[in-house]
């Protein structure tokens, strides 16, 4: 290390933001994330045994991915180059390549290149590194806010294990808080003090971010004069002026915009109104497109409602129209009564699954012949036996005639079985009444 990587680390652990500083170097000292680097977990075990392959860490801000990386900088005995995707090209990432390559020639050791943000390589970006990555001359650690699955090169995402971090809990804050206030490299200099109810309160607001806690412990400890005991007090108060409000984590192009939406569209299959409304009142806050959730209603309102209520899809239709008419603020009301009246209808998926029984037999037999008798009359076809032996269902009583109406292939399979939930509990009756077998 000469005299200027000296200074550099010298500053880091005074003058680095709090969360830099408190950012953990060791497995041991990593908070949360025990389902992936838990003592004996695969990925625990390859970094212990510096054995990692190439790999994806993909999470919310603030939940440890560049301190994984950090932690394994400091625990492999491989070559360590870190470039962040926002500011980085291919010119930086050839560096790296040439620097790998000597290092196999010269030194027979192993390079590990940490890319942060690397969703936001473009296409040839990606690509460029997929040669190095599956000869072995790196070993790929990409970090990702983003759906890897959507924003990484499938190529490079079949040569590397996907870690998922998940957003850390009230618990695993409150340690890092407390453990902030104790550290030297935290606040302890400082010589203040957090109030339990103010630690608890970073906690819960913080939203499993480790980051945003940790600022706002800065901004407070730095903004908040000493009282007359010398000691800096972080009460509840300070703690609300130091962190402003969460905005509510949701990106209409990414996960949370489809995890949002499934968990809405279950939750009314699922008959829980007041779950559907919690995940509607998200999505309102975060300014979804009240036209995308209508019509995902409407849809419900068929798919999983179907005969049991039928007046379902009519209020799930009338509402899109009346969401476009009216608009926000005062739409949120109608799509509100939409949500709770789909999710307080009984449910049936039997026209659904009724269709795709069809479908499947359409196209596993294809076009079967329609039976002589159903067929139209138009032009002449009559001269060709079309319609004849026809049975006019109004002609009978209760205006239903036992008739083949299937092709003679397919004329015993039965498509939709209405349950004896809700309406079509009645139309069960209905065919009961008129000696229809169904």
């Amino acid at each position: 290390m000469n005299v200027f990587d000296y200074m550099e680390e010298k500053w880091k652990d005074n003058e680095a933001p709090l969360a830099s500083r408190m950012r953990p170097t060791t497995l041991e000292e990593v908070v949360g994330q025990e389902e992936i680097i838990g003592e004996g977990k695969l990925l625990y075990r390859a970094i212990k045994a510096d054995k990692l392959s190439s790999i994806i860490l993909y999470g919310p801000p603030g939940v440890g991915k560049t301190t994984l990386a950090k932690v394994i900088a400091n625990t492999t005995k491989a070559n360590f180059y870190q470039v962040n995707a926002t500011t980085a090209g291919k010119k930086d990432m050839e560096a790296v390549v040439e620097d790998a390559k000597q290092n196999i020639a010269t030194k027979g050791s192993k390079s590990i290149l940490f890319i942060d943000e690397i969703h936001r390589f473009n296409k040839s970006q990606q690509d460029f590194l997929l040669p190095y990555v599956e000869d072995g001359t790196i070993i790929l650690i990409g970090a990702t806010t983003e759906n890897p699955y959507f924003e990484v090169n499938s190529a490079l995402l079949s040569r590397s294990r996907i870690f998922e971090l998940k957003p850390l809990s009230k618990e695993n804050i409150l340690t890092l808080i407390h453990r902030t206030f104790e550290s030297d490299k935290g606040v302890k200099s400082f010589n203040a003090k957090i109030t339990d109810d103010a630690a608890d309160f970073l906690a819960r607001v913080s939203d499993g971010d480790a980051r945003a806690a940790l600022n706002a412990i800065e901004l407070a400890v730095l903004t908040t004069e000493k009282g007359k005991d010398g000691i800096i007090n972080i009460d509840l108060n300070v703690a609300e002026q130091c962190i402003q409000k969460r905005a509510i984590k949701y990106d209409k192009d990414g996960d949370n915009h489809y995890d949002t939406i499934s968990a809405f569209i279950k939750s009314l299959r699922g008959s829980d109104p007041d779950a559907a409304l919690y995940y509607l009142a998200k999505m309102l806050s975060a300014g979804e497109d009240i036209k995308f959730i209508a019509r995902r209603m409407m849809i419900s309102a068929s798919e999983d409602v179907g005969n049991a209520n039928p007046m379902a899809i009519c209020v799930a239709t009338s509402v899109a129209q009346a969401v476009e008419r009216v608009g926000l603020p005062e739409a949120r009301i109608i799509l509100a009564q939409a949500a709770t009246y789909i999710a307080s209808s009984p449910k049936s998926n039997a026209s659904y699954l009724g269709l795709e029984k069809a479908m499947g037999i359409v196209n596993e037999k294809g076009n079967l012949t329609i039976p002589s008798y159903l067929r139209g009359t138009h032009k002449g076809a009559e001269n060709l036996g079309r319609g004849i032996g026809y049975k006019y269902a109004h002609d009978y009583p209760n205006h239903y005639v036992d008739q083949q109406y299937l092709p003679n292939e397919i004329k015993d399979v039965k498509f939709y079985e209405p349950t004896d939930i809700g309406y079509e509990e009645k139309i069960r009756e209905y065919f009961k009444k008129i000696g229809r077998k169904k």
